[in-house]
């Protein structure tokens, strides 16, 4: 059994560009370490969490973004199987949510989206996201950015 602080270590959100590149085939070193962390979701090795907001980035990047965009029947496949799920945990914003990120760029200089990503996952008590993208994400002070492609 694990042990609290353990167990805290493996719960995330997933940022965009780890899902994609753990579906993108012309980033193959990108794509082995974020594929393995995705795969881990779907085991239920770790309490994955990811929002809508991101499945929706996630088709666009996938569609018309990758280096090799792919069929929106095959980036709808790869979303509905986030969606379909029962392994990960879906999260949402409100009305409310949006309220605080208006409040947040008052004092913290990091992009809407970011923010957006940042109180859906503070209202879900998660802290630790994985993300490519450490330089916005430092400048929020609740969250604790783990950047698995580092290295």
């Amino acid at each position: 059994m694990k042990g609290s602080g353990e167990q805290e270590e493996h719960v995330a959100f997933f940022d965009t560009n780890i899902l994609a590149y753990a579906f993108d085939e012309s980033e193959a070193r990108r794509k082995q370490k974020c594929e393995s962390l995705v795969r881990s979701g779907f085991q239920g090795d770790a309490v994955c969490h990811v929002s809508n907001q991101v499945l929706s980035e996630l088709f666009v990047v996938l569609t018309k973004h990758a280096t090799r965009p792919i069929s929106k029947e095959k980036a709808g496949v790869i979303v509905n199987g986030f969606v379909d799920s029962s392994k990960w945990i879906k999260m949402n914003y409100t009305h409310l949510t949006v309220k605080r990120v208006l409040f947040d760029l008052e004092t913290i200089n990091a992009p809407f989206w970011d923010l957006l990503i940042a109180e859906t996952m503070k209202e879900a008590k998660v802290r630790t996201i994985y993300t490519e993208n450490e330089r916005d994400f430092a400048k929020i002070p609740w969250v604790k950015v783990v950047n698995p492609l580092r290295n």
